[in-house]
């Protein structure tokens, strides 16, 4: 909770409060891919690959580009906490922040998912999201955050007063790398990122600007669905806060699997090309 202001505030706060907001980033002129090309492709599509995500646990898998992948609820409510990383290149990963500042603070049908700088292209594309029906409620919540940073044991620790909780979604990403990619415990944690928080609904509250949770309205047979646009491995974790409808990083939420499954398509969309690495000199003005 935010203390009470001890400063009184100017004779024009007022006006200076009615002042409009700027968009940060106008993104009239940033480049949108061709929807309709990549939908084009889903009703011919062959599944290529199975994961199950356990329940307080993580998994990773491949997605080739050129793929989709579709992240599924199967048997109760749940979020998922994903990471995604440049197959070849563990360095490139997904960059909540500019995703969130190009594409707003929850992502959805059309959305692309950007890599960090150097890098900074799409990564991946949504093609299809069965809750996009639910839009902004009453409070401000939404779906499928990029504002939200994934449960942590660290976070824990300093909140139960030290507390050793182990199957944070951090802990289970970093778990889940290490043994992807062979490197330690160590060497994995350092490449974990700020999270797409899959089918939870959060926002801010409007007089604290705290960040919130509530219930999932997600149900067994709702999807996220993306379209890779470059080699992507995928990590995530299926949150021990369940639905996350009362808390995270516990033990006493009901908990369920998700479900990956990875297709291939005949054809590529109409027009498509690899996204390029950003076109930046790297200069900096020198």
């Amino acid at each position: 909770m935010k203390p009470k202001p001890i400063t009184n505030p100017p004779q024009d706060a007022a006006a200076r409060r009615a002042i409009q907001p700027v968009v940060c980033y106008p993104v009239e002129t940033l480049p949108r891919p061709d929807l309709s090309a990549y939908r084009a492709l889903r009703n011919d599509l062959e599944l290529v690959d199975r994961i199950t995500v356990p329940a307080r646990d993580a998994a990773c898998w491949s997605v080739p580009a050129g793929h989709f992948c579709r992240i599924l609820c199967t048997e109760g409510a749940q979020v998922g906490d994903l990471n995604l990383f440049n197959a070849n290149n563990l360095a490139e990963r997904l960059y909540t922040g500019k995703t969130r500042a190009l594409n707003g603070t929850h992502v959805g049908l059309g959305d692309q998912l950007f890599s960090n700088m150097p890098y900074l292209r799409p990564i991946a594309t949504i093609t299809h999201d069965t809750l996009d029906w639910y839009g902004f409620d009453e409070f401000g919540g939404s779906v499928h955050d990029v504002i939200g940073t994934r449960c942590d044991p660290y976070t824990n620790n300093l909140l139960s007063h030290g507390g050793q909780y182990h199957h944070c979604c951090h802990s289970n990403l970093t778990r889940a790398l290490a043994i992807q990619t062979g490197k330690s415990l160590v060497e994995a944690e350092g490449h974990i990122h700020d999270v797409l928080n899959v089918f939870m609904c959060t926002g801010f509250t409007r007089d604290t600007g705290q960040y919130f949770m509530k219930a999932s309205p997600v149900r067994p047979g709702d999807y996220l669905e993306f379209f890779a646009e470059i080699d992507l491995l995928g990590c995530m974790s299926a949150c021990p806060g369940g639905d996350c409808s009362s808390e995270h990083s516990s033990d006493a939420a009901a908990c369920y699997p998700l479900e990956v499954e990875v297709y291939r398509s005949g054809h590529l969309p109409e027009n498509w090309r690899p996204p390029q690495l950003n076109g930046y000199d790297r200069s900096h003005g020198v």
